[in-house]
């Protein structure tokens, strides 16, 4: 029975110590990681995580129901498809044609009005709102100076960096995106609860405005500039600007670091399938939601071009891909969430769930987004059995972006 004393008081002075030494040496946001993730028998962020953060309300308004398409749901999901599905852990599949839904399949109990986590979906919308609050005057333009809004970087290279900049990725940003890594600044921000005092010290390294590099800092700093220029939350903004006119059924929520802090804008919008959807179509349709222009086209097509030759994967917020020769561009998440747009044929394919394929040094695109379009055409009548690339490339759980 000494033992036992000695040994708990020994595990309670030890826990104290290593909490001690967590909040001195200014990692204490590892606590709250071991709480939400590995408590859970997780090992990463995951698609029902917003329940255990504090959240910001993105009101719908008068609420607008999707068209369904006449033959919905008639062709069955391919073989191939509910493969990737079981082995990836799909939770929602959609595809939209000609503005109506066409098929729509559901899994491990999530429904059409289930919220799951955006993840960097969310860097679309902040940038959406980027344009937007540009066509409104509040911000001039794309080469407005980001230390105009925070002088934190107005000396040395961050003098030089933009909102057009940090939208398409080019920042130069002492920025560690490791997903995987306790003590990567990326794991810092979405546990922390100081994300603003964060963002104003990371430095700039590099020239910005040179080179794409995916970092998830810029789309937080964007947000921040945006708050300033509009002086509205990101929620409430996106919710005036965007939500309620697109007519979402449900309202979303929008992590944030903190209660009535700011919202983690590089990722963590939680809504559904066909809400999410909503962007897909506006973004189709060039700006225009059922008549009412939304956001200009000149700037939704500088969105889904590329803004650099030698990266022709992303433009402003946006990845793009030229496949089966046609031009794609979509928004994209950790764990394999995409809502990908191809004008041409008037198509949009959703997809949410809880892992992702294979991303290689090779490719920037992942090998499920080539299987959830090349199923999607298969279904349509609009591509062969034997055609595509789905079919011959091996899927892992491999990818975080």
């Amino acid at each position: 029975m000494k033992f036992i004393k000695k040994f708990l008081i020994g595990l309670i002075a030890f826990l104290a110590v290593a909490v001690a030494l967590l909040y001195i040496f200014n990692v204490d946001y590892l606590l709250k990681a071991v709480r939400v993730v590995y408590l859970h028998g997780k090992t990463t962020a995951y698609l029902d995580d917003y329940v255990h953060f504090d959240n910001r309300v993105v009101k719908k308004g008068t609420a607008q129901s999707w068209p369904v398409a006449k033959d919905y749901n008639k062709i069955k999901a391919t073989a191939r498809l509910e493969e990737v599905h079981k082995e990836l852990g799909t939770v929602a599949y959609l595809i939209i044609k000609n503005d109506s839904i066409w098929h729509e399949s559901y899994y491990d109990g999530y429904g059409k009005d289930s919220k799951s986590n955006s993840f960097s979906m969310a860097k679309s919308v902040t940038s959406a709102a980027l344009f937007k609050a540009i066509e409104e005057g509040k911000i001039k333009s794309l080469d407005q100076k980001v230390g105009d809004y925070f002088p934190e970087f107005s000396k040395g290279l961050a003098a030089n960096l933009t909102v057009g900049d940090l939208s398409s990725m080019a920042t130069g940003l002492d920025w560690d995106e490791k997903y995987s890594s306790a003590f990567s600044i990326t794991t810092r921000a979405y546990f922390g609860t100081e994300l603003e005092k964060t963002m104003l010290n990371v430095g700039v390294t590099r020239e910005p405005g040179k080179n794409f590099e995916y970092v998830s800092g810029a789309t937080e700093l964007l947000a921040m500039v945006i708050v300033k220029a509009t002086g509205k939350h990101l929620s409430d903004y996106v919710s005036e600007k965007f939500w309620q006119p697109m007519g979402a059924e449900n309202d979303a929520l929008w992590q944030t670091d903190h209660k009535d802090g700011i919202e983690k804008a590089y990722c963590c919008f939680a809504s559904n399938a066909r809400d999410f959807s909503r962007f897909g179509k506006l973004f189709e349709h060039n700006g225009n939601w059922n008549g009412t222009r939304l956001l200009d086209s000149t700037d939704v097509q500088k969105m889904v071009n590329p803004r650099f030759a030698a990266s022709p994967q992303y433009g402003y917020g946006w990845w793009l891909k030229t496949y089966l020769g046609k031009k794609m561009y979509y928004m994209r998440g950790h764990l394999g969430q995409f809502v990908i747009v191809v004008p041409q044929d008037k198509l949009i394919i959703t997809r949410l769930g809880h892992k992702k394929g294979l991303q290689t040094e090779n490719d920037p695109h992942s090998n499920d987004f080539y299987v959830y379009v090349d199923e999607a055409y298969k279904m349509l009548g609009l591509l062969k059995p034997n055609e595509g690339e789905g079919n011959s490339k091996a899927l892992t759980k491999a990818g975080a972006k």
